[in-house]
């Protein structure tokens, strides 16, 4: 058997490891990459092997950098099955249609630009009709399910708590030329412990392998009621100040838990009932699957929604759900105190641009982050302080209070990954294998699952290749 790490090795997007036993290779998950435009259409486009020779992929959620390049591979030539759970079906759904019609704009874009320059046009990465063609190859499976995806390689899903539909995977794979047998378990994205909506993850027992993400490998966050207590503070305090609370959040899993959020402050007197405008056509439709699968949500939900007589954690008379530009474009003109939640998370497209553009001059305004920002972003940059940056295509000064709250991250922290992978049986435990972070935040958690007597631990680069 041999491991393949081709995504999210030593970095936090384009989540794609590939597994080859018994002549069939399957991927764990096909991610989009998120960074510079060139390095990013480059490697989204040009896969590091021939995509009519993958059997099978297994997708652990529906977010971009785990599922976003899958029409992309389908279009290629992948003619296999992509296995998921039910939600992971139902999110990707809108998000991979999302992302063609992301493509096909940002396509049209940069062709306008190269006629002027007198260059050829370029090709949209897929597009939306990609998409569609796409989406025919997934299978949903029921969590706790084994379900045969290769030969020789058998499939279980476990709720993961990180998003609607997330799951780790527990992979049982037979080698048929020598009889050895391996458990490999593949975390995906953690979620955190008694979080709001999600139930919490589940525990793994025993693995031969593990390839485990490290996003937050070096850093531990603050709790859900302190990100509950900064959230409540910078609401009174913009609102105070008669501004607007603009939120680049991505539109699955984190609008759904702000509106949540705000809910639940707003209906305990906490921070005064303000317009909260959701403008995202992704993130409303998402928001519409998070109400398909109760069966998802924990018990604090459900004990809220009988105390405050609502129907779903995110509905309120205050709450607007947009999805047309006119509708947005409105927002615009806003002169009283709202709070205003749009997609991209990472700000570095979509409709938050604007918002961003015509906002962040105003000293009044506060621009809130409330998830990981990747190197090279729009948000990263912001976060980390800057006082001039380029929004579509020019410069604005930051006159607007830049705030983060790190609380409401979807992604286990250090103490929690480590609490996650304890139960795994250390004598049994052979590899482990650390991606889906930046080298220091995997470096940290390497040494610290080496303090917990993980005897092989690396973080491996992109490319490289482990046989067993």
């Amino acid at each position: 058997m041999r491991i393949t790490f081709h995504g999210a090795a030593q970095e936090v997007t384009g989540s794609m490891h590939l597994i080859e036993v018994n002549d069939q290779r399957v991927l764990l998950d096909t991610g989009m990459y998120q960074g510079r435009r060139d390095e990013t259409y480059r490697r989204n486009l040009t896969f590091p092997f021939d995509p009519k020779t993958i059997d099978a992929v297994v997708l652990s959620h529906a977010h971009i950098d785990h599922s976003g390049n899958i029409p992309n591979l389908v279009k290629q030539g992948f003619a296999g099955n992509v296995w998921c759970t039910a939600a992971t079906r139902n999110l990707s759904v809108y998000m991979l249609l999302d992302s063609g019609h992301i493509q096909e704009s940002d396509v049209e874009y940069l062709n306008k630009r190269r006629k002027r320059d007198g260059l050829p046009p370029v090709e949209p990465l897929y597009t939306q009709a990609d998409a569609q063609r796409a989406l025919t190859h997934f299978v949903s499976v029921g969590l706790g399910r084994s379900i045969p995806v290769a030969d020789g390689v058998k499939v279980t899903f476990h709720n993961a708590g990180h998003i609607l539909g997330s799951a780790w995977v527990a992979l049982e794979i037979k080698e048929f030329a020598t009889g050895k047998e391996w458990r490999l378990i593949f975390s995906g994205d953690l979620g955190r412990k008694g979080m709001a909506i999600l139930k919490d993850p589940e525990l793994p027992d025993a693995a031969d392998i593990l390839l485990l993400e490290s996003t937050y490998g070096s850093r531990l966050h603050p709790t859900r009621d302190d990100a509950m207590k900064a959230l409540r503070d910078v609401v009174r305090d913009t609102v105070k100040h008669r501004g607007k609370v603009i939120i680049p959040s991505f539109a699955v899993g984190r609008t759904q838990e702000l509106v949540y959020a705000l809910n639940e402050l707003e209906a305990n007197g906490d921070i005064p009932s303000l317009p909260v405008y959701v403008d995202s056509p992704l993130a409303v439709s998402a928001t519409e699957v998070f109400r398909m699968h109760p069966e998802e949500w924990d018990d604090e939900v459900r004990a809220f929604l009988q105390e405050e007589k609502r129907r779903n954690p995110f509905d309120a008379p205050n709450v607007q759900y947009i999805r047309e530009a006119v509708q947005s474009k409105r927002l615009n003109y806003l002169k009283e105190s709202a709070i205003i939640i749009s997609a991209n998370g990472m700000a570095e497209n979509g409709r938050i641009l604007h918002h961003l553009k015509n906002n962040i001059e105003e000293p009044e305004n506060t621009i809130l982050f409330v998830s990981f920002q990747a190197e090279q972003t729009l948000g990263r940059r912001l976060a980390s302080g800057a006082r001039r940056v380029k929004i579509l295509g020019e410069e604005y000064d930051v006159r607007a209070r830049v705030v983060s709250i790190e609380g409401y991250s979807a992604h286990a922290d250090q103490a929690e990954l480590l609490a996650w992978a304890r139960p795994l049986d250390r004598a049994r435990l052979k590899n482990a294998y650390l991606v889906h972070g930046e080298p220091d935040a995997s470096s940290a958690l390497a040494d610290k699952l080496r303090l917990e007597k993980v005897s092989n631990v690396e973080a491996p680069e992109r490319g490289r290749v482990v046989e067993f």
